[in-house]
Order: C-alpha cells, then sequence, then structure tokens
C-alpha cells in the first residue's frame, strides 16, 4: 500500500505558477537572492514531504562499512554496490582485515563495481590507514576524513552525515545537475557548488537535503529527459518544460519505487514504500 500511496503522491503534479518558479512570464523581473533562498527552502520542504523516507541507498551496518561501499560506489550503481559488498564484508569484515587482503582476491571480490584495481588499492590504502592512525575506527572530522587514500570530500560527507550525524552537502552528478536546474547556483565545481548551497539551506537540513534532492535526480528528475509531467515541484522550477510534460508519458518514466520498481538497497529502511532490490543472481 506504501508504493500506491508514494506513486499517488508523485504523479499528482501541481501545475506551474507564475510566481516563485515554474513558467514565468516573458519580461517579468530577475528573482532576488531572498526570493531564490525562499524558493529554495520551500522545495526542501516540499520534497521532504514526498520523499520522507529518503535515507542513503548504500547498505551499512557501521561507519566502516559506509565507507567502504561509498568508494566503491564511484562509476556504478548504489545497487551493484550493495549487491557485491555482502561477500566483501564476509571476508573482510574490519580494516585490519581488509588492510591484509591479498590484493587479487580483494579486485575479485569488487569486479562488478568497475574499475576494480583503482578502487583495491584505494581501499587497501584506506584500510591500513585506519589501522595505523585511527586504532582501526573510521574518524568523525573532515579532516581525518579526506586523508585517508581514495576519500574525497563527497565521500567524507557521505560518512560523516549517515553515520556520525555531521550534517553535510553530499555533492554528485545528480545533486549538482538539480540545484542548477532550480537555479540555485550557476557553479559547477563541486565545492563550489557546496559552498553555495550551504549558504542557502540551513546547516541542520544539509544531510537529508542532500537525500532528498538525489531521489528526486534518480526518480523523476533525470538528466536526459526528466519526467515534468510527474513532478510535485513544478510550481517551483523555473526549468519546467524541458522535459516531458504529458502526465501520462511522464509517469512512465519514473525510476525505482515511483515506477512501481525495486530500490536499490536490498534491505532498505523499515518505512521504505517500495521493495527491496534484488541479491546476486536473482
Amino acid at each position: 500500500m506504501g508504493e500506491q500511496v508514494s506513486a499517488e503522491r508523485v504523479t499528482q503534479a501541481k501545475p506551474p505558477k507564475t510566481a516563485g518558479g515554474g513558467k514565468k512570464k516573458t519580461g517579468s523581473r530577475p528573482e532576488t537572492r531572498l526570493a531564490m533562498v525562499r524558493r529554495a527552502r520551500r522545495i526542501n520542504r516540499e520534497l521532504a514531504e514526498v520523499y520522507y523516507y529518503a535515507h542513503p541507498e548504500l547498505d551499512f551496518d557501521n561507519p566502516f562499512q559506509l565507507l567502504v561501499a561509498t568508494v566503491l560506489s564511484a562509476q556504478t550503481t548504489d545497487l551493484r554496490v550493495n549487491q557485491t559488498t555482502p561477500a566483501l564484508f564476509a571476508a573482510y569484515p574490519t580494516p585490519e582485515e581488509m588492510a591484509a587482503a591479498d590484493p587479487e582476491r580483494l579486485e575479485e571480490l569488487i569486479r562488478p563495481t568497475g574499475f576494480f584495481r583503482n578502487k583495491a588499492k584505494s581501499l587497501l590504502g584506506l584500510s591500513a590507514a585506519l589501522r595505523d592512525r585511527f586504532g582501526g575506527e573510521v574518524p568523525d572530522s573532515l579532516e581525518d576524513m579526506v586523508s585517508l587514500p581514495g576519500v574525497g570530500r563527497k565521500t567524507a560527507h557521505v560518512v560523516l552525515g549517515n553515520a556520525f550525524g555531521r550534517p553535510g552537502l553530499t555533492v554528485d552528478t545528480h545533486f549538482g545537475r538539480l540545484v542548477r536546474r532550480w537555479r540555485l547556483t550557476e557553479q559547477t565545481d563541486p565545492e563550489k557548488v557546496e559552498a553555495e548551497i550551504a549558504g542557502i539551506i540551513p546547516r541542520s537540513e544539509w544531510t537529508m537535503f542532500s537525500h532528498r534532492v538525489v531521489f528526486h535526480g534518480r526518480r523523476i528528475c533525470h538528466s536526459r529527459k526528466p519526467a515534468c509531467g510527474a513532478c510535485p515541484i513544478t510550481h517551483l522550477c523555473p526549468s519546467y518544460g524541458e522535459g516531458e510534460t504529458d502526465p501520462e508519458k511522464a509517469k512512465k518514466l519514473l525510476k525505482y519505487e515511483m515506477g512501481g520498481l525495486p530500490g536499490q538497497r536490498l534491505k532498505p529502511p523499515a518505512d521504505y514504500p517500495g521493495q527491496p532490490a534484488p541479491p546476486p543472481g536473482a
């Protein structure tokens, strides 16, 4: 039942308005910064109603698992990572054990995620650093996190925000695309995007705003063909009309639980309205 309710909430898109976003009249005044900030925060509030179940889409039981899974998620899907990590964590459950792993065996275990040789080097390096510099524990500060091999700000914010409750903006391709589409920033460099959005969205909302934006980008506001006709925030979007506006055609573009399909986690949160992802080989 939860899945049906969720789909209905999404496909009942609000009609575009001229105030605060959506279709605007030709010759209308440029949006002030204050109006943009108010619109951005309203986007956050309304996405929170649609994606009340927003969460990290990587399966993990502890900070180390989330760190490893996030490193593996580069250039692949979270689903592929989630299907790969059970065997990986069964073989190497701790940083000490992963640091001592045979490189070829490690590469074979993570091969399905792609770029497995480079990722294996990163995992061996960060595991050794955790063992040697942090007593086998994942650090809970941004400065220490980004000092680990293969860990940048995006990965650090994922772990800090979801394993330690420290607010952070995760600027991935979905996040950057949407905040530019919403005209909250014109920046393309991830750090500059992060800095500008940090000045718009309250700090306490950074982690959840990141989840909501990424959920929206993966499910509705796609890169090549956004499902504008099935979008619940068209009245706040100055880019409305870039994608399919016919409601029935747009509904067919919805992905994951919004389209009645399984999600990316094999072990989703209890309030997830869709189906768990299938295990490997299913």
